[in-house]
């Protein structure tokens, strides 16, 4: 069983993979095209070119699971290759996005970050 917590991020690929790829192929596009941890516990997404394939890797501690979906009908959401950042998904959008859903405005009407920080300070009075 696959155990996300608030702390597992979902990092998606950018560029197209090979959905004939296993645990070491995958493995090896982590650590030089996303540039992560492989043992991290987050969760990697891969697509393949048509969009209609994907594969996830996990580290569970004990070892590595492969996820993998072909969609019957339609595509997963298209995904930005000129986007600068890295792409991490919450858990909300990664099972949106999992199931098909289009996460196309994500990155324009999604609110920014909230930091935290201190307390407003109340005057007495």
């Amino acid at each position: 069983m696959i155990v996300l917590n608030r702390r597992t991020k979902v990092f998606l690929s950018k560029t197209p993979a090979d959905m004939r790829a296993s645990y070491d192929s995958l493995f090896t596009r982590v650590k030089e095209v996303i540039k992560e941890d492989p043992f991290s516990g987050h969760l990697f997404v891969f697509l393949n070119k048509r969009r209609n394939c994907c594969k996830c890797l996990y580290y569970d501690g004990t070892g590595f699971v492969l996820i993998c979906k072909r969609l019957e009908n339609g595509q997963f959401a298209r995904v930005n290759p000129f986007y600068s950042g890295d792409i991490a998904l919450t858990q909300a959008e990664f099972n949106l996005f999992f199931e098909g859903a289009d996460l196309n405005k994500r990155f324009i009407e999604s609110p920014p970050e909230v930091k935290k920080s201190s307390p407003p300070k109340v005057a007495n009075g």
